[in-house]
């Protein structure tokens, strides 16, 4: 059960019922938070806080089929998860979708602009999460000094997150009537460096931890560490200044720390599955997990975290439990038949193109590699037509099934949560950065690092491994939790003049080059017109 969440939706009445609505910077179909409101008692202060941590997870105030928090737009798909999801897989390597809503070709061919819908979506629920923190910081800051500290990561998160997609962005640490100010990419930077640095002592004690704990869920001072590391292995992209010691410094402190890599398996699943199932937070998995977004089939349902990767990678003929082929995913309304992999994620498993058309249970066998969770049944590997579901292996990675065998608290809504930060993520960080600094190669601890990962999914290890090599584990490890974009641009790899091409890249099925003022997305037009401080991004 997850205790920490439980008021999340009491919360939002609340807030609602004090006269207030969530604001998305200067939107104008969008009523702000009222700066003068005061909150009343400690519970009020306790709502709100439980309110920042549910913009990471929630659409609105009422669950999956209730209302949204930003005005015009659809719940399930500003689900921030949902939409971090999109923009960092379905324009990569990685990731294709069957449907044909809006702007999801565009991802596809990497061809968007200030009008797309889920890139608009997207922003808006970054900040709608950024003023819910900076509401908080204007009116309840004095309250207790670790809540205030939890609150500014929150914070630093999303405009780590809205900077990493959008590059100069609005800029506010106060609830103001004023239009927000564009800040510069390294001024955010600096900001958000600057933030976790400071509130590192205020929080609670890394520890690992699982959903019996009543803090599992709340950021530690490893969930800083993490996105002090994340920060620093990009740097280089965001200021034009490498970083790779601090990086490789904060990846080593997680590593040092009592998260540590899953490496127990549960009868017929494996370690590395067991990170992405519906008891995620409740078995040996919980320990690698550093900064969960929180996610039960009763308390907390939503079409855009976990349920959203798990039912869109679906259709109703794949199954992932080999003891019940009835069974499909673990949730009963879990076959949306929208993403799959594209065929070139599925040559980081088998680089010989000799996948074969097996179940994923079969798939991993084949590949020898527990990460290689692929359906081949009935599926081709090549996405020659992108709105053909079958075109392109499925994904069984995400599921509703719980280790132990015990029932889902809903038959619909999944109670997994979504891993946003875990130890793995250090591992590979180290050994790249390191690696950076070595000439391109992996030191000994690095080579050990990369060489845990692959002992724990039953892959060969090997006795070194080049900045390339890195590069694919990072996509054996990762695939579809919503990071491939932000990798590639680092590499070298996403827009501009390069020799890396993927299926579909810029529009063409054999993959050609696209601009590198792609790299970053366009601030959406809607919020261009409301506020004349900001400047479109370069060719747009």
């Amino acid at each position: 059960m997850k205790r920490y969440i439980k008021h999340i939706i009491p919360a939002a009445t609340l807030l609602l019922a004090m006269g207030t609505t969530t604001s998305c910077v200067n939107d104008l179909d969008v009523t702000p938070i009222d700066p003068n409101l005061v909150i009343l008692d400690e519970s009020s202060v306790d709502y709100l806080f439980n309110k920042c941590y549910a913009n990471l997870a929630l659409a609105g105030n009422s669950g999956a089929d209730g209302d949204c928090d930003i005005d015009g737009l659809d719940g399930g798909t500003t689900g921030l998860i949902r939409q971090m999801w999109n923009s960092n897989e379905l324009t990569t390597d990685e990731a294709i979708c069957a449907w044909g809503d809006p702007g999801i070709a565009n991802f596809h061919f990497n061809d968007y602009d200030g009008g797309h819908p889920m890139l608009r979506g997207y922003y808006y629920r970054l900040y709608n999460g950024i003023t819910l923190c900076n509401h908080y910081l204007d009116v309840a800051s004095d309250h207790n000094a670790t809540m205030t500290a939890e609150v500014r990561f929150l914070r630093a998160l999303q405009y780590y997150l809205a900077m990493d997609a959008y590059g100069n962005i609005p800029f506010l640490t106060t609830v103001s009537s004023e239009k927000a100010k564009q800040a510069s990419r390294k001024e955010v930077y600096d900001f958000i460096e600057s933030e976790l640095l400071e509130i590192e002592p205020q929080l609670a004690d890394a520890k690992a931890k699982n959903s019996s704990d009543s803090s599992y869920g709340r950021a530690d001072k490893a969930a800083v560490w993490m996105l002090l590391m994340r920060l620093y292995l990009n740097a280089e992209v965001y200021t034009g200044t490498a970083q790779w010691a601090k990086a490789a410094e904060y990846a080593k402190k997680v590593m040092d720390s009592s998260y540590k890599l899953n490496t127990t398996g549960a009868g017929k699943w494996s370690a590395y599955q067991m990170l992405f199932m519906g008891d995620n937070g409740e078995s040996s998995a919980a320990q690698e997990c550093i900064f969960p977004v929180l996610c039960d089939g009763e308390k907390t349902t939503s079409y855009g975290t976990f349920f959203f990767i798990q039912a869109s990678t679906f259709n109703a003929e794949m199954h992932a439990n080999p003891d019940d082929a009835l069974a499909t995913n673990g949730s009963s309304d879990g076959t949306w038949a929208g993403n799959r992999a594209r065929a070139d994620l599925v040559a980081k498993f088998f680089p010989n193109n000799d996948a074969p058309n097996v179940e994923s249970y079969n798939m991993t066998t084949a590949a020898g590699d527990d990460r290689a969770i692929f359906w081949g049944v009935d599926h081709i590997v090549d996405a020659t037509d992108p709105g053909t579901f079958s075109n392109g292996f499925g994904v069984c990675k995400f599921v509703n099934f719980k280790s132990d065998g015990s029932p889902a608290h809903n038959s619909k809504f999944p109670d997994g949560d979504f891993f946003f930060f875990r130890a793995a993520e250090a591992y590979l960080t180290y050994a790249e950065a390191t690696a950076r600094a070595n000439g391109g190669s992996t030191t000994p601890e690095g080579t050990a690092a990369i060489n845990a990962l692959r002992q724990r999914a039953h892959a060969a290890t090997r006795a070194g491994y080049s900045l390339n090599e890195i590069l694919d584990e990072w996509s054996r490890e990762f695939y579809f939790e919503g990071r491939r974009r932000v990798d590639l641009i680092r590499y070298g790899y996403f827009g501009g003049n390069n020799n890396y091409t993927w299926q579909w890249k810029g529009g063409a099925l054999a993959g050609r080059q696209f601009s590198a003022d792609r790299n970053i997305f366009a601030i959406p037009t809607t919020d261009l017109t409301a506020n004349e401080n900001l400047k479109q991004n370069p060719g747009y």
